[in-house]
């Protein structure tokens, strides 16, 4: 039932920006070294904002980890963005503890970014591989919904013609 509510409740906040193009998004990763979303140009980019007391996030880290395994030696990287001030210790262990191998980079609690304010988790942001900001999806996400907004933003042709044809 809660994730019924949670599902519903993120389908009926799913939003896109069309055009936007994402401002390069620097942050810092667990051991500390900058990473920015301009190191993957070419690619898509799944962002998953995250905080280990949140459980829609943690009920979806096996999906994240399902498409990043599936995805990332081809066309696609998650990365996840870590939101609460948490010491890196704890944050590592859960890391671990949770079998996550994508990359985990760290953003103030706040939910300040220079993509916009991220208000509530788990937050998913789709980046184009032309660097734009095309999906923005509030609740938790399956490998399945991922593959499904790659596509639609992939190919909107084929998309537009699909529901010509089911009209």
């Amino acid at each position: 039932m809660r994730f019924l509510k949670y599902f519903t409740l993120g389908w009926l906040l799913f939003s896109f920006s069309l055009g936007a193009h994402a401002a390069d998004l620097v942050l810092p990763d667990m051991d500390g070294k900058d990473h920015s979303l301009s190191e993957f140009h070419g690619k898509w980019v799944v962002l998953n904002f995250w905080a280990t007391w949140c459980p829609p996030c943690i009920d979806e880290m096996p999906e994240l980890e399902r498409f990043y395994e599936a995805h990332k030696d081809r066309n696609a990287v998650v990365i996840g963005v870590n939101m609460e001030d948490v010491s890196i210790d704890i944050l590592k262990a859960f890391v671990d503890d949770m079998f996550i191998t994508y990359p985990i980079w760290l953003a103030p609690p706040d939910g300040t970014t220079t993509l916009g304010r991220i208000s509530a988790l788990p937050t998913t942001l789709l980046i184009s591989p032309q660097g734009e900001l095309v999906g923005r999806r509030v609740g938790g996400i399956t490998a399945e919904m991922i593959e499904r907004m790659i596509e639609k933003h992939a190919h909107p042709q084929r998309q537009a013609s699909n529901s010509k044809k089911r009209g």
